[in-house]
């Protein structure tokens, strides 16, 4: 009896989301069915996800996109070319095969030793790149890309209750498992197949014995975008071709509950799931009042189950280790060699600069050529600074990735309103109360991080994120998510900030505190437990400082500051908006924190300001195209973001005035702060060869601590 559990056990999850569907969502059978096609081709994004995950070790976010580009091109040359079905599906595979070798040499190879965090924004700037591409491609037939489903190859119908399947969807039904069936082949049984699975389990091992490692991950990055493109493809025909040049956030939870519940490992586990979702989501569709309502539950089911799905896994061990170091390797801020700090002109200069950086923020509103608009612009990006500022503390500091900080925000957004609107709570409550309300909250989330890394985590963060925003301040589903104006009251009875000035000021005077918050528990003993726990929690563990405590303590002082930055947000708009804290965001948030500078405070600063000014004074599909290009031009020239760009060019200049100084690294770090991997060795490959070290490094931030 064991041994049969044993071998059909991996259907618990599946077989699980289906019984979740006939009990609390029943449906016919045609919605059903409907739901198998649904699942089915989530089911081949999955698994292109799947295979870029086992050869990268990172979420590929580009996923869907990869696919986007090729169908778009097939479905023009169909429809507006008039080109056989058959000769134009043959054509846009081809097309799809070149895009992903084209994608992994050009983009992503360049980022093969680069740290998980640094690739995990890559495919999103990748992702955003090809949606760009895919708006822009129907204008070569002076047409627009429309959503009018695209014509079966025959004539073929047959009804299951009220619900009528055409030619289409027998396709999907043939067509998906025949090509996931293809692939399973190609890895089980082929020669490649087994090269890319050794490569795929030690990199530095297949590569000893001569398997062209980097040579595979073109292969993968092909047969994934061939899913990609048949997955879109098909759907082109079933629910029409998708316009804004993305999938949609609900495919990708989709797909990542998939692979969730399959443990990353087991290939039929997360297949079946993807099917089992589809058939849920149809379920729920069809017992919701409209698409809307049904999309926002369930985008909240599924991060549910993905909460309880990872909450359920077993602890991987050395595995789980070995993949997860990459995602914790960030470079650290650098302050001026003291050998510097003597010359006059470097302290002229450092004087100089800020006064010239205080009278700028502090006369901004002044500038002739800001106006009202573009003043609300600046005091919302200064807002959005602090909850970068959250994100360093929580994932540059302490290791611990979050993608779904705007969540917190969220929370304290609506925290705020209330505490305006029905209680008459001064500004300077609000904002505290708030902040402590998203650090009660951020334990949610810091309890399952005691047990999950990496890639689970930041799944788990992107859950919680769904699950607030589409359920928890939903107000379809509760009436006491504020709904009124949220009005700027007097603060502490005297100060008036209703104009556009006033909030600038307020905005730019929280960031000041924020920053000099944050700054000093950096320099404190907690900063320096946080750091040492990024680089080695054994051994921190091993100088009796407790991994639990610290990882907690991460957590509440990041939901601290993104709640406050919250509650700060809901006044400047002045209303709250659930679509503003939503998945889509966190994962912009994210992006921007990596691309300004995990380690550094500049980088909250940098990173918001290159995010957001692309969208507010760029235009259309340019800010697309200006953030996804942008992305991975950064990436590729800094791979610790704009702020260690500014660090190394800063060091660069001092030493072609002044020479080259004669001093140990420490003196390289800013207050005397022991120095941390740079961003190119923070590949999975570097961290495995610098664990010694890390160890060591670790140690003597405790040990230096404990003897003070």
């Amino acid at each position: 009896m064991s041994a049969l559990f044993a071998r059909v056990r991996w259907l618990i999850w599946p077989v699980a989301l289906v019984l979740v569907q006939q009990i609390f969502f029943p449906a016919p059978a045609g919605a059903v069915l409907g739901g198998i096609v649904l699942g089915l081709i989530t089911a081949l994004v999955t698994l292109g996800m799947f295979l870029i995950y086992r050869a990268n070790r990172v979420i590929n976010f580009a996923a869907g996109e990869l696919g986007l580009l090729p169908a778009v091109f097939a479905v023009m040359i169909i429809a507006e070319s008039g080109i056989n079905w058959y000769l134009g599906f043959s054509t846009g595979l081809i097309a799809a095969i070149l895009v992903g070798i084209a994608a992994e040499f050009l983009i992503m190879r360049r980022f093969f030793d680069s740290p998980r965090l640094v690739v995990t924004v890559a495919t999103i700037g990748l992702a955003q790149l090809l949606g760009v591409a895919a708006i822009f491609m129907p204008a070569w037939w002076d047409t627009t890309a429309q959503a009018q489903r695209l014509a079966p190859p025959f004539d073929a119908e047959f009804s299951i209750g009220f619900r009528v399947f055409n030619a289409t969807h027998i396709l999907v039904l043939v067509l998906a498992p025949l090509a996931m069936a293809v692939v399973g082949v190609i890895l089980r049984y082929s020669r490649v197949g087994i090269a890319i699975r050794a490569a795929a389990e030690i990199p530095t091992r297949a590569a000893l014995l001569g398997i062209p490692v980097k040579g595979l991950q073109s292969i993968v990055w092909a047969m994934a975008t061939a899913l990609a493109f048949l997955a879109v493809f098909l759907r082109a025909g079933v629910y029409g071709i998708p316009i804004g040049g993305a999938l949609g956030l609900l495919l990708l939870l989709r797909a990542l509950a998939s692979l969730m519940l399959g443990r990353l490992e087991h290939l039929p586990t997360m297949l079946c799931a993807s099917i089992a979702l589809g058939i849920l989501q149809e379920g729920v569709l069809w017992n919701a009042d409209g698409p809307a309502a049904a999309e926002a539950q369930m985008a909240g089911i599924i991060g549910i189950v993905i909460v309880v799905a990872l909450l359920a896994r077993r602890d991987r061990g050395i595995r789980e280790a070995l993949d997860t170091s990459g995602w914790q390797a960030v470079g650290d801020s650098r302050g001026i060699d003291r050998f510097y700090r003597g010359f006059t002109g470097v302290r002229t200069t450092r004087i100089v600069g800020s006064i010239a950086i205080g009278a700028l923020a502090l006369f901004a509103p002044n500038l002739w050529f800001l106006g009202t608009a573009d003043i609300l612009r600046i005091a919302y990006m200064l807002i959005m600074a602090i909850v970068i500022l959250s994100l360093i503390v929580l994932t540059g500091w302490a290791g611990q990735l979050s993608l779904g900080q705007m969540a917190f925000a969220g929370v304290g957004a609506a925290v705020g309103a209330i505490l305006t609107n029905d209680h008459n709570v001064d500004l300077v409550l609000v904002v505290l109360i708030a902040g402590l309300v998203g650090a009660a909250t951020s334990l949610v989330i810091g309890v399952p991080a005691l047990r999950l890394r990496g890639a689970y985590l930041a799944v788990t963060s992107l859950a919680f994120a769904f699950i607030v925003s589409s359920y928890l301040l939903n107000p379809r589903f509760f009436d006491w998510v504020p709904t009124e104006r949220v009005e700027r009251n007097p603060i502490l009875g005297r100060v008036e900030w209703t104009s556009s000035t006033g909030m600038y000021y307020v905005a730019l005077a929280s960031l000041v505190i924020a920053m000099l918050a944050v700054r000093g528990i950096r320099n404190s003993r907690t900063g320096r437990v946080l750091v040492a726990l990024r680089d080695n929690e054994t051994a921190v563990e091993a100088y009796g400082v407790s991994p639990v405590k610290a990882k907690l303590t991460a957590f509440a002082i990041s939901g601290f500051l993104a709640s406050s930055a919250g509650a700060l947000l809901v006044h400047h708009e002045q209303s709250f908006a659930v679509g503003s804290y939503n998945a889509g965001f966190s994962i912009g948030i994210f992006t921007a924190a990596v691309v300004g500078g995990m380690g550094a405070l500049l980088g909250a600063v940098l990173g918001i300001a290159y995010w957001s000014g692309t969208f507010f004074w760029l235009q259309g599909t340019w800010r697309l195209f200006a953030s996804g290009i942008g992305i991975l031009l950064v990436l590729m020239i800094a791979p610790a973001g704009l702020a260690g760009l500014y660090q190394d060019l800063r060091d660069l200049i001092l030493r072609q005035i002044y020479g080259m100084p004669d001093a140990t690294p420490i003196d390289w770090i800013e207050d005397d702060i022991d120095p941390q991997p740079s961003a190119s060795e923070g590949g999975v490959e570097a961290d495995r060869k610098s664990e010694s070290a890390s160890v060591s490094t670790s140690g003597d931030l405790i040990e230096r601590e404990s003897t003070t």
